[in-house]
């Protein structure tokens, strides 16, 4: 079989490399218009036991991304000055072109040809493979050929935010909310290398536009944000790559294959950045789709069915989860009314999952806290 995967991303260039090490007899092209070495934002965050996911079938895989990780078990938000840290709540972090260069190398290793600083600007291009994967991302070229036939949907959240880095280490996720002249921002920033960390700014369309955002460069955007969180940046740096504003976009479809034609990853559907899973949920897709094409040999449209209809319930849920945690991101404004202990507990139940009984078992020392500061409020 000859497959043609579009898109050099975590997503593509997975399934790249898990297919040709499988199925060696079989030709796969990967193209990516960027070169190997280009890339946007710096670390990938995954939520706890993030590659619990791959070691029943791909431990290999699993190992080497889990030994450049950065690891740890609680998360901090920082309101009105004061942190409260939330554990049991872990983590794991790795930077973006490390990891992208990684699965380069596996792939390349088990036989896929990857043709990277190459633009396909129409399917056409690609006739004679029998199976073309989009995994190029939300404006992928496979999806919108064929809009109305995968069923999509696209729309964007109202809240604007820049992805920059620093090269201030932080210990673990933290979440720091500031109010400022302009309205209030929040600061999404974790490490994925010793020595460097993630910093994703957030605030709401009032706020960028009083503070004259949509009218600066990405470089007098980036001293502001500095300006906004010194005290969380303490001297270090914010570093820019491409760090422009933008609204988080909701995409889905409804249809997950068409001919030869499948989607995986956020040329697919996209979960919003708050739970940590969007680059896990892409390589949950590949292993997915690869399994179901095994289950189906020689029958590539029993294989892409059974793809969406064991993959699809699953996506499905944790896309709700994300939209409700989108949600409270949306509105994170009115949560700063809360004092801090309070606020926490909004931020960390906002998926309505959690309740009072889970929580005790998984952040022991922040319920401790929590209900120790009402026994006392109830008692003043």
């Amino acid at each position: 079989m000859r497959i043609a995967v579009l898109g050099g991303g975590p997503a593509g260039l997975y399934f790249a490399g898990l297919w040709a090490r499988r199925h060696p007899g079989d030709r796969v092209t990967l193209f990516e218009q960027n070169p190997a070495d280009a890339t946007f934002g710096f670390g990938v965050v995954f939520s706890d036991r993030a590659m619990d996911f791959l070691r029943a079938d791909d431990p290999e895989t699993a190992d080497a991304i889990t030994a450049r990780m950065e690891t740890w078990q609680d998360i901090a938000l920082v309101h009105r000055g004061e942190a409260v840290a939330i554990d049991g709540v872990g983590f794991a972090a790795i930077g973006r072109l490390d990891l992208l260069q990684l699965l380069q190398a596996r792939a390349r290793e088990a036989g896929a040809e990857l043709r990277t600083g190459t633009l396909v600007r129409d399917l056409a291009e690609l006739d004679g493979f029998d199976l073309i994967v989009g995994a190029d991302g939300v404006n992928s070229l496979v999806r919108r050929s064929h809009e109305g036939d995968f069923a999509s949907s696209l729309s964007y959240l109202d809240n604007k935010f820049a992805w920059f880095g620093t090269t201030r280490r932080f210990e673990t996720l933290t979440q720091t909310f500031v109010e400022t002249e302009f309205g209030p921002f929040n600061a999404h920033h974790y490490r994925y290398a010793p020595g460097m960390s993630t910093f994703i700014v957030e605030c709401d369309r009032a706020t960028w536009l009083r503070a004259g955002l949509d009218g600066l460069d990405q470089e007098a955007s980036r001293r502001l944000c500095e300006e906004v969180f010194a005290e969380a940046l303490d001297g270090h740096p914010l570093v820019a790559n491409k760090s422009v504003w933008r609204n988080f976009p909701w995409l889905w479809s409804e249809r997950w294959s068409h001919r030869n034609l499948v989607l995986v990853g956020d040329a697919l559907h996209t979960a919003h950045f708050s739970i940590g899973s969007g680059t896990r949920l892409a390589m949950e897709d590949v292993l997915a789709l690869v399994k179901a094409l095994e289950a189906h040999p020689g029958d590539l449209a029993q294989g892409l069915a059974a793809y969406e209809a064991a993959r699809k319930p699953v996506v499905e849920k944790l896309v709700r989860a994300a939209k409700t945690s989108a949600g409270w991101y949306e509105r994170f404004a009115e949560h700063m009314r809360l004092p801090p202990l309070d606020f926490a507990m909004s931020y960390i139940t906002r998926s309505g999952r959690v309740d009072d009984e889970r929580l005790r078992r998984m952040a022991p020392r922040f319920m401790a806290r929590f209900e120790a500061e009402a026994r006392r409020e109830r008692a003043a």
